[in-house]
């Protein structure tokens, strides 16, 4: 029997990178899909995100997997739209008992920046969790929560541009609100964790901008610490961080909570 057999699994981010692997890996092991995504862009930022395109591109994966999946277009700084979207998952697939926060921009500079990247990567949180909590405790199968945070909300990490600033407040904030579910759910059997990945091969950062961005940091701070991880390799795979995720939200980790995950290849370790 698949470890995630009978589930239902909230994502958010779903239509590619890091929530695609999630969707997938998790789908592989049992359990059906509801997978939100914005898929429009941000003025702010300054990469391509998300298309409809993509999400279907989930959807195909999913399914071939041999799970159900129903996938809604949700921004998730509005509460009310991405409430919608979970209720629509809910209507067709009856329950609630993982979820993974996963939406998150990086649009490290510009004028609008700093309110976008917190406004997307702890408000859409913090709603994503808000919205989740009544059916998962009205249910009373206990449950499993994963936060997507970062390297960056462990170390002091950020570039002085608003963005790159409210990027690290932004994924220290989600520790915070980790740590605080974990305690207010513990009593529901809903365990709250957060995942803490170093750089990933993702959209978000193989892209023009962020590579151009990336080499001005590096030159910028050339002779001072080292930024690289301690295991040899550059930037880890997004199957990398949805193993971690599958453990999580497993049984194998039923009694684990309130832990803030590095997958990180050791970089927080050199730190």
């Amino acid at each position: 029997m698949a470890a995630l057999e009978g589930k239902v699994a909230f994502i958010t981010g779903a239509a590619r990178g890091q929530g695609r692997a999630h969707a997938v890996k998790l789908a592989s092991e049992g359990a059906n899909i509801i997978a939100v995504d914005l898929c429009d862009q941000i003025a702010s930022v300054p990469y391509p995100l998300a298309t409809p395109g993509d999400l279907a591109a989930t959807v195909k994966l999913v399914e071939d997997t041999g799970a159900r999946i129903v996938a809604r277009q949700a921004d998730v700084r509005d509460r009310t739209s991405l409430k919608t979207a979970l209720q629509s998952g809910l209507d067709e697939l009856g329950r609630l008992d993982i979820v993974v926060a996963n939406a998150g921009i990086a649009p490290m500079a510009g004028d609008d920046a700093w309110q976008d990247v917190i406004d997307v990567n702890l408000t859409g949180v913090y709603h994503t969790v808000d919205i989740v909590m009544k059916p998962m405790i009205k249910q009373g199968a206990g449950g499993a929560i994963v936060l997507t945070s970062s390297v960056a909300g462990l170390v002091g990490l950020a570039a002085p541009a608003a963005g790159s600033l409210g990027y690290a407040a932004a994924k220290h904030g989600i520790v915070g609100l980790m740590r605080v579910y974990a305690n207010l759910l513990a009593p529901h059997s809903i365990r709250v964790n957060s995942v803490h990945p170093a750089g990933v091969s993702t959209p978000m950062i193989d892209n023009e901008f962020t590579r151009k961005w990336l080499e001005g940091l590096a030159e910028e701070t050339k002779g001072g610490p080292d930024m690289g991880n301690a295991l040899p390799v550059q930037t880890l795979e997004p199957e990398d961080i949805a193993n971690a995720v599958l453990w999580l939200v497993s049984d194998a980790a039923r009694y684990v909570t309130g832990v803030a995950l590095p997958v990180d290849a050791g970089y927080v370790n050199k730190r």
